[in-house]
């Protein structure tokens, strides 16, 4: 009987074993990487806000939001960083970075204030072109009027790096 059993657990253990083999490169936060793919590029994110009517340039934004997404994604992949030939290439600039009152009081000022970027981005897989694509990517947070944008900058920015950098991994190695 033990014979047996250990028989079936071995059965199962080599199925296993084939169909996660079979199914590429996968990692448990949801990372479906493409066979060949061990490295990735992200290129320098450009801070272009200050182009824009109503947006302003702030000073580091284009590192932090760099740093922001190559972080999340050596966190969440077993992927190299490389700074040339990246097999994977994520590159773009911030394109908004603004501040606009969201509500107003009897008085007719400001109640709420939002802080909002975006970022234009490009997707280059090296081993699969189809995969390229071009998008732009938003996302805002809201703080009373009575506070400054320095006072929230670090909240702020968290929050809004953390949702947009997400989106980018989701749309490229998540592909949700």
């Amino acid at each position: 009987m033990k014979l047996r059993q250990n028989k079936f657990f071995g059965y199962i253990l080599i199925t296993f074993a084939f169909l996660v083999e079979g199914c590429g490169i996968y990692s448990f936060t949801g990372a479906s990487i493409p066979p060949g793919v061990s490295t990735f590029q992200v290129n320098f994110f450009e801070n272009q806000a200050g182009n824009r009517p109503g947006s302003t340039v702030e000073p580091g934004l284009d590192n932090e939001f760099t740093n922001a997404l190559q972080d999340l994604i050596m966190n969440q992949t077993n992927l190299d960083l490389v700074t040339s030939d990246g097999q994977l290439i994520y590159e773009g600039e911030i394109t908004e970075y603004s501040v606009t009152p969201m509500s107003a009081t009897a008085q007719i000022t400001a109640a709420q204030n939002r802080l909002e970027m975006s970022v234009a981005f490009r997707f280059i897989n090296t081993k699969l072109e189809e995969d390229d694509f071009s998008k732009t990517y938003s996302f805002f947070y809201d703080f009373p009027a009575e506070l400054q944008v320095f006072d929230v900058k670090d909240t702020a920015h968290k929050e809004i790096f953390d949702r947009i950098t997400q989106d980018i991994f989701n749309d490229t190695l998540a592909k949700w």
